[in-house]
């Protein structure tokens, strides 16, 4: 099973709901996270603000954001090894990073 892991920058929340405005750049990820999820992928997120831990324990993240400040935030992970820095990638994209095609199913929006 792959494992892909979003190290997102310091923010309230990851839905993109909070706040004054939503962020649809932010709501479209996380449907396309969902959507990875559903075809088989392990997801795991991660707030700077909520959980240090994990940012400090992950050498590469750690040595990223020490050599390239939090402007490569987010970072993704998968398997362990960095794919994407400093934007959320769409749900195509992220299809073809885990080689999820096209036809995969979507999740349905409630």
């Amino acid at each position: 099973m792959k494992t892909v892991q979003v190290f997102d920058p310091p923010m309230c929340c990851s839905s993109g709901v909070c706040g004054a405005e939503v962020d649809n750049n932010l709501v479209n990820f996380a449907v396309a996270l969902q959507w990875l999820s559903m075809n088989g992928v392990q997801v795991e997120r991660f707030n700077p603000l909520h959980q240090y831990d994990a940012f400090a324990a992950n050498a590469k993240v750690s040595k990223t954001v020490n050599e390239k400040g939090i402007e490569c935030l987010p970072l993704i992970l998968l398997d362990g090894e960095v794919v994407s820095s400093g934007s959320y990638p769409g749900r195509l994209e992220l299809g073809d990073m885990v080689g999820i095609g096209k036809q995969a199913p979507a999740p349905k929006l409630a």
